[in-house]
């Protein structure tokens, strides 16, 4: 699944995410159950997931699975999330985890822009030491009062950076805000939404980890969709359905869309600059959104239509 996005005036393109299954590193047993599932997107984990008496183990065990036969021939969207920079094991996780189908390399708690563009110089070292041709991109944490703050400069600091994502446990939880307030949530997802638009880049929702509670994780989902986020991460695989269905157009959605974009058309024709499409006047502003809901139901398979460059 790819999905297709406006970038200014500039169009690219990312992997289809509107789900992302954590799979910890070190558990091999794991790696192949994960493909085979219905997440759009994996992202093995080196840091939390991992004891610190197994980090190297970890990565040896991954680096071993990527390189391999099990790790070719899908279409899913690839990520690895190393340790932070500030620990002894980060250096050597991009050296060994930087290879061929591996997409994005998710980078926890960046402090600084120079910290951004040191890692994306790191990460284009080891593409050229391992022989890898595409060079992965970066997807920035969001899980401190600096990264929040300082998003968007994060998010411009280097054209690797691909996306910022939400991580509201390391958020919280230090400084005795609950998890599940909702005022403190809607802010948090608003902030980074907007550095990433600001930046050009996607917003992507952290995890939810109660795995029980499947209500609350679907109404997470369904208000980071509603910021307009690309997909909510999923910690167990029974969470990857609710994922799925909340992270892709609905029809009435895809109607709208081709309405805006239909009406858009006609105004220009006519040199109109506001015009109503289903009894709301709209004008240019709605153009971008009603794309980019048809670029994602083109990824989804859900419309098979021309796209409007």
């Amino acid at each position: 699944m790819v999905a297709v996005f406006f970038k200014a005036s500039v169009e690219f393109t990312i992997p289809g995410m509107r789900s992302k299954l954590f799979v910890p590193g070190s558990r091999p047993e794991l790696f192949e159950k994960a493909l085979a599932s219905a997440a759009d997107s994996l992202s093995f984990d080196l840091e939390d997931a991992v004891a610190e008496p197994r980090k190297d183990e970890a990565r040896g065990l991954l680096r071993d699975f990527l390189v391999g036969d099990a790790a070719r021939g899908h279409a899913k969207t690839v990520i690895v999330r190393v340790n932070a920079m500030d620990t002894p094991h980060y250096a050597q996780d991009i050296a060994e985890v930087v290879r061929e189908g591996v997409h994005l390399i998710n980078l926890p708690k960046p402090a600084s822009p120079q910290h951004v563009v040191q890692a994306a110089q790191a990460i284009a070292d080891a593409a050229r030491a391992n022989g890898v041709a595409n060079v992965p991109g970066l997807l920035l944490n969001m899980e401190t009062p600096q990264s929040l703050r300082m998003g968007a400069e994060l998010a411009k600091a280097h054209a690797s950076v691909k996306g910022l994502q939400l991580g509201l446990g390391d958020l919280f939880e230090p400084y005795g805000i609950h998890r599940r307030e909702l005022s403190a949530i809607t802010q948090a997802l608003f902030a980074v939404r907007m550095a990433a638009a600001e930046a050009d880049v996607f917003a992507y929702d952290g995890a939810f980890a109660n795995i029980k509670d499947m209500d609350g994780f679907r109404a997470e989902c369904e208000l980071s969709r509603r910021m307009g986020f690309l997909g909510k991460t999923c910690i167990h695989p029974s969470q990857i359905a609710i994922a799925n269905e909340v992270f892709q157009p609905s029809q009435k959605e895809i109607d709208d869309a081709l309405a805006v974009v239909e009406a858009a058309s006609h105004a220009d024709q006519h040199a109109v600059g506001a015009y109503v499409v289903d009894g709301k006047m709209i004008d240019v502003a709605f153009l971008p959104g009603a794309e980019r809901t048809l670029r994602l139901a083109k990824a989804c398979g859900l419309y098979e239509g021309e796209l409007i460059v």
